[in-house]
This record gives C-alpha cells, structure tokens and sequence, in this order.
C-alpha cells in the first residue's frame, strides 16, 4: 500500500470515526477481514485518479476495488465522512485558519454517465444527463457544506440547504458558530425571496444583481469559490460523476472536502495572519 494515499494525519482522524468489525464466531471464518486502511487507500486512489473500481491495481493499494467500493458504501451509511469534515473545521477554527464572517456559494455542473438518482437533463445539453455540486465556502475557500443535485436544478435552491449543513464548529471558547455574517453570490441568486431568507437569519446578502454591468467588485471576495472547485477538480472521479448512488458520490465529494481541509491545516501560517 502507498503511504501517500493515506498518510498518517489522515488516518489518525478517521480511525476512531469508523465503525467496529463484526466479530465472526464461526469456526471456520474464512479469509481474514482487509485492514481497514488499506481499504482507504483504494477509496483514496480511485478519488485521485478516476479509475473504475475493478481497474483498481492490488499492488499498488493492497486490495481489490470491489472490497474498498464496499467499505465506501458502509462508512457512507455510517456517516463517516460529515464526522471527519465536522472535526477537522473544529481543528482549523482552532488554529485560527477559519474565516467564517464572509462566505460564497456557486453551483457546478458535472455529466452523470450513468444516470442515477439526482440526476437531470441539462438545457444547455439536450439528452446529456448531470450532476450538480454546490459548495459553500469561507473567505479562505474551505468548504463549509456540499451537496448534490440533478442537473435541472437552481443553484439558488441550494441556498438555505447548504446554510443548514453548515455544522456548529468549535473549536474556540464559547458558542459554536454555524453562521457567517456576509453572502457572496452571483446573479443566479439574485432572488428577494432568498435576501429575506438571510436578512431573517442575520446574514448580509452580497448578491450580484443581474441586467448590471460587470464591474460590482463582489469578486474580489467571491473568487475563493471558483478556487475551491479547482481544487475539487483535481480528484478525477469527481470531474464526471459515474455511481448511479447519489449518496457514494456524495461521500466521496466529502472525503475530497476533507483532504482540502487537512491540506489547509498543514499549510504553514500566512504573513498576513
């Protein structure tokens, strides 16, 4: 198995998230169980590279795909992967590397070769099933909260639901926050209904309005979530969504969130910080 797949600040966060082995109390068990890290490592691998799940190389990983397509499905059942995304924004708000005050949101669109839930027609390409991903994002472009929609959908729909998703993160002494206090948007959310929404919830709306000329000066901010889904592009498997299971997808688009956040945690302190 490759340590770069799952070094050990990776592993150290995720093993106490998983849940236990079933004990077999047979008397012929069978073939022993595949370590749990070395199924990471598939899980890993096929996020970075795109590869299918049967083309998975066993002696680069340590196992079969069929076996970390297995493990992917029970720790996403399992809500493994919304744990570690939850402890390690408590760790980056502790290392004062979270910057939750201004927030962006966009839209992405991605083609669904396989179809499957949370998929739709998109009009731009007539008979071409997609995907959707939604990220929020705080000033430094750490993902906040992602989710999933078929491609026919809004991107403004996904507004309040990704504010939602957004966990209580701790990390500092007194309450946690799961608020920021300005939106970033562009024109695709310039809707009243949705101003209100984040008046109601104390959060400033800085959405840019449509039939205006370019030139509002949100980008200066906004920017950081076009950054983010650059970042999310460079794991292959999500740059064209091949599960049919919306929720295996799911996962994996939070484990690639994970690994961003771990990255930043890493990172060595800015001068301006």
């Amino acid at each position: 198995m490759s340590v770069d797949l799952v070094p050990d600040e990776l592993w150290d966060r995720i093993a106490p998230l998983l849940p236990p082995r079933q004990e077999r109390r047979h008397r012929y068990p069978g073939r022993l169980p595949v370590p749990d890290r070395v199924a990471l490592a598939g899980i890993v691998y096929v996020l970075r590279k795109g590869v299918a799940w049967r083309d998975v190389p066993v002696q680069v990983v340590g196992c079969s795909g069929i076996t970390s397509w297995r493990q992917l499905r029970d720790w996403t059942e399992a809500g493994v992967w919304p744990a570690l995304h939850h402890a390690l924004l408590n760790e980056l708000r502790a290392a004062d590397a979270l910057d939750m005050d201004d927030c962006a949101v966009d839209g992405s669109h991605v083609r669904a070769l396989k179809g499957g839930t949370t998929s739709g027609l998109r009009r731009s390409t007539v008979g071409a099933p997609g995907s959707k991903h939604h990220v929020l994002v705080d000033r430094q472009g750490i993902p906040l909260a992602v989710s999933l929609t078929g491609g026919n959908r809004h991107d403004v729909t996904q507004l309040i639901p990704l504010l939602d998703a957004i966990p209580r993160i701790g990390g500092l002494r007194g309450r946690p926050r799961n608020r920021p206090k300005r939106m970033f948007a562009d024109r695709g959310y310039d809707f009243d209904k949705y101003r209100r929404l984040l008046w109601k919830r104390g959060i400033k709306p800085l959405i840019a309005k449509r039939g205006v000329a370019h030139g509002s000066g949100l980008g200066k901010t906004r920017w950081v979530v076009e950054r983010t889904f650059a970042w999310l592009q460079q794991f292959k498997r999500l740059r064209i969504r091949y599960e049919r299971r919306a929720d295996l997808h799911h996962g994996l688009l939070q484990l690639a969130c994970c690994i961003i956040c771990l990255r930043r945690l890493q990172a060595p302190p800015r001068k301006d910080q």
